[in-house]
């Protein structure tokens, strides 16, 4: 377990990576012995100096949800981030340059909240019942720790990308907003391109089987923690295409078909 000066002190590491645009070495080489408790305390921690500067939660982001990316980082569950106020961008905006330091764009479904979610025995139906309505949305992914250490040429690890915030930095809402009774939302997708170039597809059922398990998934993770989902909140159920590198000059397009187009353009 990491000390809380350890602790303290990775999450400021991470912050002033994200403020400099610079990023830092691979904290799982640092603390070796780092564990799954500790990133999520590095990121809390984290989280509590950004709030403490005056942003506020809207959210909740789930990652790694699909088989792939879990195959990827050899575990089996997804991890999560925390969405901020300061994150939120609309549909069509243009993401300054000096905003992120190696962007990536991935596409999901958002869940917007009416209810609190909480407890050990959630189900799917659980979800959809404290849902208002879903809606498309692009995360913007970004990493403040390394992806590969330059002297060993190790891997980031899951620990890492928690501590990262699940590598979470914004997120683009927009297109139709449905109850989630209306959309069978295994077979909600969208084709994604990059300057009118087809860069990937994919359907929710490729999260999980179904979005919403992500979100029971996370309200029983919180409660072990005695934490909720609270109404109003807006929760990234987890991407269904693989992360599409977002450079300077970029165009991001995001077709769902019958629920709308979004888009955000990535200023030189």
């Amino acid at each position: 377990m990491l000390t809380d000066d350890q602790i303290a002190r990775a999450a400021e590491a991470l912050d002033t990576a994200e403020r400099t645009r610079t990023q830092i070495g691979i904290l799982s080489l640092q603390y070796p012995d780092m564990t799954m408790d500790d990133a999520y305390a590095v990121q809390a921690a984290w989280m509590a100096r950004k709030k403490a500067t005056g942003q506020t939660q809207t959210g909740w982001k789930i990652g790694l949800t699909s088989k792939a990316m879990q195959y990827a980082l050899n575990i089996d569950i997804p991890d999560s981030g925390v969405l901020l106020d300061d994150m939120m961008f609309e549909d069509g905006a243009t993401i300054p340059p000096e905003r992120f330091i190696q962007p990536r764009i991935e596409a999901e479904i958002a869940f917007v909240l009416k209810a609190p979610l909480s407890g050990p025995h959630l189900s799917v139906l659980d979800v959809l019942n404290a849902t208002d309505y879903v809606l498309p949305a692009l995360e913007i992914l970004d990493t403040r720790i390394l992806r590969v250490d330059p002297a060993t040429k190790r891997t980031r690890t899951i620990v890492d990308t928690i501590a990262d915030n699940a590598a979470d930095a914004g997120i683009v809402t927009g297109g139709r907003a449905m109850r989630p009774d209306q959309v069978d939302m295994r077979w909600m997708g969208a084709i994604v391109s990059r300057n009118a170039e087809v860069e990937e597809t994919g359907l929710g059922a490729g999260v999980l089987n179904h979005p919403a398990r992500g979100i029971v998934w996370l309200a029983k993770r919180l409660h072990g923690y005695g934490q909720h989902l609270q109404a109003g909140q807006i929760i990234l159920a987890g991407s269904f295409i693989r992360p599409i590198e977002a450079r300077p000059g970029d165009t991001i397009t995001a077709d769902y078909g019958p629920y709308g187009v979004i888009n955000c353009h990535f200023a030189r």
